[in-house]
């Protein structure tokens, strides 16, 4: 028999993508998110038209009795969680918000997972937010410093469950991965909206003129990870996935302006910088590395083409929709 994953928030982009790589692996995926499925352009499972790939249209903060009820009928070896309010700097206009979806509402899951004897893994899709500002390359064990109301929000979920393996042996295992890009992310994410805004002759606000400084990772470099992961993880353990590639923002931007040949002063106003941003946050991703036998094969120039393409490819589609973050309680 083929192995069964229940993907919560399988509409997110690490969600969606997640999928896509679990089919091409074989593999029968349940996807519950709380919203219909999104344009096809956002969902690179749907060019599969798999039969192995189910939907069902559940909310975590208000279907949760029905969702355990779809997973006690088809008793899936493991649950991935992608599902959280995602955003940082939106999460100080209405911190309950964040907290009762990334807090509240994860605490009320795991007290209902953990009694399924059947689920070999649950994997937990957390935050390096939750580390606040470092200097240097860190480790898992890192201490929590957050420093947004999504930061705190996630790091009380984080904490939540590590009691319910102490108490109870829950077996959890978590990632927390570099920022993440790749065809089919949402418009508001750095890496399409640069290219959609220099494609359309859009300037693009920078803020704080770019200085924060990351690790981008493609998509299919982190599913790969985080499928390994849930297979091959013990619990309690904490995973980092990371390119040993760190970039400013600002000469990311440089970088997609060079490609698409557009001249970068031109097109990019610098603004004010966001209310708690982390100035960096740079993952040592060896432990899965040398324990798990992960590596990110995916540079960023050739995702940044790859994205590019996408962009290009469904450009006419993409122009009439939304491109800033549409918050939902």
């Amino acid at each position: 028999m083929s192995e069964k994953i229940v993907v919560i928030g399988s509409n997110s982009f690490s969600g969606a993508s997640f999928v896509d790589y679990c089919l091409g692996e074989g593999v029968e995926v349940i996807g519950m998110s709380r919203s219909d499925e999104p344009a096809p352009e956002f969902l690179p499972y749907k060019k599969r038209q798999d039969p192995a790939f189910t939907f069902m249209k559940l909310d975590l903060n208000h279907d949760l009795d029905r969702m355990i009820e779809v997973m006690e009928a088809e008793k899936p070896d493991y649950v991935v969680n992608f599902a959280a309010q995602s955003m940082v700097g939106e999460s100080w206009a209405h911190p309950e918000h964040w907290f009762q979806t990334n807090a509240v509402a994860t605490v009320c899951l795991h007290d209902r997972l953990r009694k399924l004897d059947f689920l070999k893994k649950y994997v937990h899709i957390s935050t390096p937010e939750v580390y606040g500002t470092c200097e240097g390359l860190i480790a898992e064990h890192t201490n929590y410093h957050p420093s947004t109301p999504y930061a705190v929000s996630r790091a009380a979920g984080d904490m939540s469950l590590m009691s319910f393996y102490n108490a109870y042996g829950f077996p959890v295992v978590f990632t927390r991965a570099a920022n993440v890009y790749g065809p089919g992310q949402q418009l508001y994410r750095i890496i399409p909206r640069t290219v959609l805004f220099f494609l359309t002759g859009r300037k693009l606000q920078l803020h704080g003129g770019g200085h924060s400084v990351r690790s981008f990772i493609h998509i299919r470099d982190v599913s790969d990870g985080t499928l390994k992961i849930a297979r091959n993880a013990p619990p309690p353990e904490i995973y980092h996935l990371s390119t040993t590639r760190n970039i400013s923002i600002r000469a990311l931007v440089e970088m997609i302006a060079e490609r698409l040949g557009v001249d970068f002063n031109d097109h990019v106003e610098v603004v004010g910088e966001r209310l708690g941003k982390d100035a960096a946050y740079l993952l040592d991703a060896t432990k899965a590395r040398e324990t798990l036998g992960w590596a990110d094969r995916i540079s960023l120039e050739e995702g940044i083409d790859e994205t590019i393409a996408w962009v290009r490819e469904n450009l006419d589609a993409l122009k009439s929709m939304p491109m800033d973050y549409i918050h939902k309680p």
